[in-house]
Parts: C-alpha cells; sequence; structure tokens
C-alpha cells in the first residue's frame, strides 16, 4: 500500500471519527412535554389532537415517540384520504307510517361505503326532526343518527339536507320523521348517498373548547375575547353555543396582526348568526367560518342591535382535517415526546414504506393525558422564543412621566395604555411617538404598538347640579349634570347614558362652560354634543344615549337635559370609552423596567422587534398594568418654571421693563444734539 492511499485511508477515517463525536456532541432535544401512547402489536394510526398541537412546534417537526426502553419509534405523517364526490342515487320508498311517525327507506342496489346521505326534492318550507338508520340486508339495523333535525327555510336562508354519520358498509338507509310536533312532509324526489374512498377513515372534524370572556363594548354591540388552545392551530370554524331563542345577528371575528410596525385588528371571518324556533324544533346556523390564525388569542364581535346582549354560552374551535399518525409497535405504552423549539423534523428509513400503506385498514392507538417535563438540561428551550430586549440608551429624567412595570418571569408582556397615558403622551394621532420602556440601565426596551379593537371603559360619576350656568338659556324644565373627566386632551371618545326609564324622550346636549372674551362678553356655554333620547315600549329597557366628544383641553363639562314638561329624567351610569392600545415588549426575567412618556421632541421609535414577526406573533402575552403615574423630573422642572413665570410675575416684569424703557427714552431726548462744529 502507497504513502497516498495510506494518508487518504487516515483521513477518511479522521473524518468519520469526527462525524461522530460531531453527532454525539449535538446538545440533546429539549422536550418540554410528554404523553402516553397505548397500543397493540403491529400497525397503528394515532389521531393528531389539540393538546399536542397546542404544545408542538407547528407541522410536528420536533415530535418524537419512544418505547419503553427509550429507543426511537419511527413513525409517518400520513396525509387524510381526499374525500369523496361521488353521490350514488337510491330507489325512494314509505315505510310503514302511523300517528307519530313517518319515512322511507333508500336502497342503493348493492352494499356500498357512504358516510352521509342528501335529500332533494321535499318542498319548501319545513323542519323535522328525525331518526336514520343504515342496514345491509333490511333485517339487521344499525342507529346513524339519533333525533337529528332536517329543514328547509328559504325564508330565514336556513337548510340542512344533508345529513352526515359515521362512515360504514351499507345497501339501505332509513328516515323515520317524528310526526308528533309538526305535520308530516312529502317523500323525497332523490335520496343520494355519498360513497367514501375509504371505509372507516373519515371521521367527525376534531374540535377543541375555546375559552372567552366579555369584553368592554360600545352600546349595540357584544364583544368577547377568545383564548384559542395555542397559536398557529390548523382551525377552519366557530361553532357557537347561544342560549335563548330567535337569533339574527352579524359576528365578525377578527385577529391582530403585524404591519408596517404595529399591530392592528384584521376580520378573518364574517357571517349572520341564525336560528329560528318552531314547533320545539330549531334550525340553526352557528358557525363561522375563519382564515387560519397565527395568534393564540381572538376577538369576536356580536352586532346584537335593539336586542339584549347576546347569551354566548360557549365556543368550539373546528379544526382542518389533520394527517394521521403511523408507526409500528410491540405493543403495549410507548411515550410521545415534544415541545423543543429547534428541533427539526426527523428522517427515517420507514419512509420507504409510505406508498404501501393503507391507512384506513390500521388499528388505532390512543393517547394519554399530556403532562410537562422538566428540561434534559440547564438553559433548555422554553416556550417564547429569545427576542431583543435591550436598546439604545434614553435618558429617564427627560420624561415627565414614569411608570414601574412589576417584575415577572421572562415572556412576552402586554402594557396596556390607560387614560393617563392617552392624555399626558403624544397620544394615537402621533402613534404614541414619545412612549418608551426604559430598563434599570437606562436602556430602551423594543416594543410594538398594538391597536385593541375593544374601547377602554371608564366610568364617570355624574354630579347633580341644580342652578343654571351663567349664560344658560333656561326653557321648560332643565337639568343639569357636571361630568368631570381623569384627564384633559384625552383623544376623541363616546360619552354613554343608561336610564332605567321605559317610555320617554328628551334633547341631551354637552357643553363646556367658557368665561367671557372678545367674542362673548358674558361667560358662555360651548357645544360639543347633541342627542335625542328616546323610547316607547314598556317591556323593553332603553337603549343607551351615545354622545360622541372631540378632543377638548377641558376636563369639567356640563350635561344638559330638556326635561319639557317632564319629570327628572333617571340617570343610572354613565361611562366613556376611549381609543384602546397596548404595546406588547418582551421582558427579562425579574428586569426592573419603567414606562416613561411626556416629551415633544421624539418621534416614533423603529426597534428591530418590529420587523420580528415570527417572534411577536403567535406567542401569548401576558397583560401587565403598570403602577401608577409619577411625576419625571422634567415635570418638576417645568412646574418651577411655570411658578417663576406665573401671570403676576410676568406682567409685573413686564411693567417694569415698559417704565424702565419709558425713563430711558426720556433721558436720551434732554441730551443736547451735538454741534457742527464738532
Amino acid at each position: 500500500m502507497s504513502a497516498r492511499t495510506i494518508s487518504v485511508a487516515a483521513l477518511i477515517t479522521v473524518a468519520v471519527a469526527a462525524g461522530a463525536f460531531a453527532q454525539d456532541a449535538r446538545p440533546a432535544p429539549q422536550f418540554r412535554f410528554e404523553r402516553p401512547i397505548v397500543t397493540a402489536a403491529g400497525p397503528q394510526r394515532l389521531r393528531i389532537d389539540a393538546p399536542i398541537l397546542a404544545q408542538a412546534r407547528r407541522e410536528l417537526t420536533d415530535l418524537r415517540i419512544f418505547d419503553n426502553v427509550g429507543r426511537e419509534v419511527p413513525y409517518l405523517l400520513i396525509p387524510p384520504a381526499p374525500p369523496s364526490l361521488a353521490w350514488a342515487p337510491g330507489r325512494v320508498a314509505p315505510i310503514a307510517a302511523n300517528q307519530k311517525v313517518s319515512g322511507f327507506e333508500a336502497d342503493f342496489g348493492n352494499l356500498q361505503t357512504i358516510d352521509r346521505i342528501r335529500l332533494t326534492g321535499i318542498p319548501a318550507p319545513f323542519m323535522k326532526r328525525a331518526n336514520v338508520e343504515g342496514s345491509g340486508d333490511r333485517a339487521r339495523w344499525t342507529l346513524l343518527r339519533d333525533q337529528i333535525t332536517v329543514f328547509d327555510l328559504p325564508d330565514y336562508q336556513l337548510q340542512q339536507l344533508e345529513i352526515p354519520f359515521t362512515s360504514g358498509s351499507y345497501r339501505y338507509v332509513r328516515v323515520t320523521w317524528d310526526d308528533r310536533n309538526s305535520a308530516r312532509v312529502s317523500r323525497p324526489a332523490v335520496v343520494s348517498a355519498r360513497t367514501a374512498v375509504h371505509e372507516g377513515v373519515a371521521a367527525a372534524p376534531s374540535t377543541a373548547p375555546v375559552e372567552f370572556e366579555r369584553r368592554p363594548s360600545e352600546p349595540g354591540k357584544s364583544r368577547y375575547h377568545l383564548r384559542l388552545p395555542g397559536p398557529h392551530l390548523p382551525l377552519v370554524a366557530l361553532d357557537l353555543t347561544v342560549g335563548g331563542g330567535y337569533v339574527l345577528r352579524r359576528a365578525v371575528v377578527t385577529e391582530s396582526r403585524l404591519s408596517n410596525g404595529r399591530m392592528a385588528p384584521v376580520i378573518t371571518g364574517a357571517t349572520i348568526l341564525r336560528r329560528i324556533v318552531q314547533d320545539g324544533l330549531s334550525a340553526t346556523a352557528l358557525r363561522i367560518q375563519i382564515a387560519r390564525p397565527d395568534e393564540p388569542e381572538l376577538d369576536l364581535t356580536i352586532d346584537d342591535g335593539d336586542n339584549p346582549a347576546l347569551d354566548l354560552k360557549g365556543v368550539t374551535a373546528v379544526f382542518d382535517e389533520l394527517p394521521w399518525i403511523y408507526f409500528e409497535s410491540e405493543g403495549g405504552e410507548l411515550l410521545a415526546r415534544y415541545g423543543d423549539a429547534k428541533l427539526g423534523p426527523p428522517r427515517y428509513d420507514l419512509e420507504a414504506a409510505r406508498e404501501s400503506v393503507r391507512i384506513e385498514k390500521v388499528a388505532d392507538a390512543t393517547w394519554g393525558a399530556p403532562r410537562p417535563r422538566e428540561p434534559v438540561v440547564e438553559g433548555a428551550a422554553s416556550g417564547t422564543t429569545s427576542m431583543p430586549t435591550g436598546g439604545a440608551p434614553i435618558d429617564a429624567k427627560l420624561f415627565r412621566y414614569l411608570r414601574a412595570i412589576p417584575a415577572g418571569e421572562a415572556g412576552l408582556i402586554a402594557l396596556p395604555l390607560d387614560a393617563a397615558v392617552l392624555s399626558h403622551s403624544s397620544g394615537p394621532r402621533a402613534d404614541f411617538a414619545d412612549v418608551r420602556v426604559i430598563d434599570a440601565g437606562e436602556r430602551q426596551v423594543p416594543y410594538v404598538l398594538e391597536r385593541r379593537d375593544e374601547p377602554l371603559e371608564l366610568p364617570i360619576v355624574l354630579e347633580q347640579r341644580e342652578a343654571p350656568p351663567t349664560g344658560a338659556q333656561q326653557s321648560g324644565a332643565i337639568s343639569y349634570y357636571r361630568v368631570r373627566l381623569p384627564y384633559p386632551n384625552l383623544p376623541s371618545a363616546q360619552l354613554v347614558l343608561t336610564t332605567s326609564a321605559r317610555v320617554f324622550e328628551r334633547i341631551a346636549a354637552l357643553s363646556v362652560e367658557r368665561p367671557a372674551d372678545a367674542r362673548h362678553r358674558d361667560p358662555w356655554l360651548s357645544q360639543i354634543a347633541t342627542g335625542r333620547w328616546a323610547h316607547d315600549e314598556q317591556s323593553r329597557p332603553a337603549p343607551a344615549l351615545t354622545l360622541s366628544l372631540s378632543p377638548v383641553d377641558a376636563t369639567d363639562f356640563l350635561l344638559v337635559v330638556s326635561e319639557g314638561d317632564n319629570s327628572r329624567l333617571p340617570i343610572t351610569t354613565a361611562r366613556l370609552l376611549l381609543p384602546s392600545y397596548r404595546i406588547r415588549l418582551f421582558r427579562d426575567d425579574r428586569a426592573l423596567l419603567r414606562m416613561a412618556y411626556g416629551r415633544s421632541d421624539l418621534e416614533m421609535p423603529s426597534y428591530d422587534l418590529a420587523i420580528l414577526a415570527a417572534q411577536v406573533l403567535g406567542v401569548s402575552a401576558r397583560e401587565v398594568k403598570p403602577a401608577a403615574e409619577e411625576a419625571g423630573p422634567a415635570a418638576h422642572t417645568d412646574l418651577i418654571a411655570s411658578a417663576l413665570i406665573s401671570p403676576r410675575v410676568f406682567w409685573s416684569v413686564l411693567v417694569v421693563a415698559v417704565i424702565a424703557l419709558v425713563v430711558l427714552l426720556m433721558r436720551l431726548l434732554k441730551q443736547e444734539p451735538p454741534s457742527a462744529a464738532a
């Protein structure tokens, strides 16, 4: 063997050893969750559900399966079989009827794998409850659907003429109508069955319950904040459970999305919710089709019109068709682990068998309950992607207002911008250009501004005033109320008033008391908003009155209610609705942060965070309220300056300066003019 051959062989040996060492040196996966899988021996299929979608990485790239001795079990993600669009017509014949039931049977000629039937040709309108059964020989029947409601109501745009059920092999389908509380319907002209490609694969869509809470809203609307099981979920719809009777209301679903460095609500789904109740039966259309969300939170807005608030009892998320997890097991319990933000997709030799897998003939494995798992090594990946937390330095002493941010665990937080920030910062018109978050080292912490769909609600106390203000023109009975806002210079807002009265008609106006000026010899009232408030139904509560307020520098307003010849209208509540904003930022563990604002020399900040959409979106933000507002050093400087240059001091200095100037001019005029010889 030549020296060159020996050298090449040695290099190959070293390279292989180095590759093996590098592979062994890779950090161990940092799984945050694990979940048992109960299996039998042989090929198995496992359905993907909401918990794993919420906790694993998108597309399940971090999923690993292990046996009872810790060996990795290869698996494949097998897409679901495409739904069949073939419909087979059946021969329709009536069944024996009596006073309680009637119906029909459909014969499809031979055994076929079907998963739903469609009825055509029943004269509308109708709404009936039915039982649906299937059989292969007309001797043994299987209940496919129990007490399902079938309806066609063109006037209400409601129709349900397809009856889905679990896929199976049947030749006959029997539909039995319940005639006890409704008139009989004609036999359908055509009954068709949808033939399924694979028996047993077509399953009902996966669903998951959604947490929701009612949020502040303007009159005539109901707003709800929805918390999904996780981000980036393959959802296609939301199903609502609603109490009460008839429903006819518009529903809109929005999601916060990043655009041009800020977040704002974007409509991802909208529909008209409908429900009709007749003879103890209900025809409903309470599903909202939505685009696939990225955020783990959505907002639902219901337009209630003149109705009471919608009685929302439940929200269910509906998933798109999901793949199956296919693997081969020796039986017993396996363990799935997932939740590593840095782990890539696996590659298994099992991929060679993909084309031969017949997922429809594979036995089902079942999930156990998920449980958190301690990281393998210190510094494991957490559920939140690392984000920049330190920006350019800035001097906190130059801001008029400072507010402490409570310390806590590291992660994405959201700071609501309350009325104090709306008043004392540059505000929405300037995109809060002077708002900064500053750490203990006087460095800026990057954030993203988010506009909320819901309003910011402030309770307002009305102070009754008996004597009319100076400059008010008295005509008939008039009630006066003093309205005090907590801060001046607030953005455009709405004052919402409610009353316990049922039948009334009033004119209400909101004004500002102004002192005498060049145009007005006496104090006068500057009217800001006015509205007619009326109701004529004794059986229903009166709607609220909404008065729109433009931005003004005042905090004290006068509410004037023209009572006519009636007694004083009782006003039960008053609230102010302001635009709602918050900022999202990443907080280091136990970091001491402050929010600062109140400068006129700053432009809107530009942070790297604004382009990191992958980190800002799809992460649950913990809402943290800042501490009470405190005046900063700049505010104290302004206060001292304003005290030194008070109106009395200003006019005194001006008078002294004018007198000194007059004396100086008089002395100059008394001086002799120079001679010509000089």
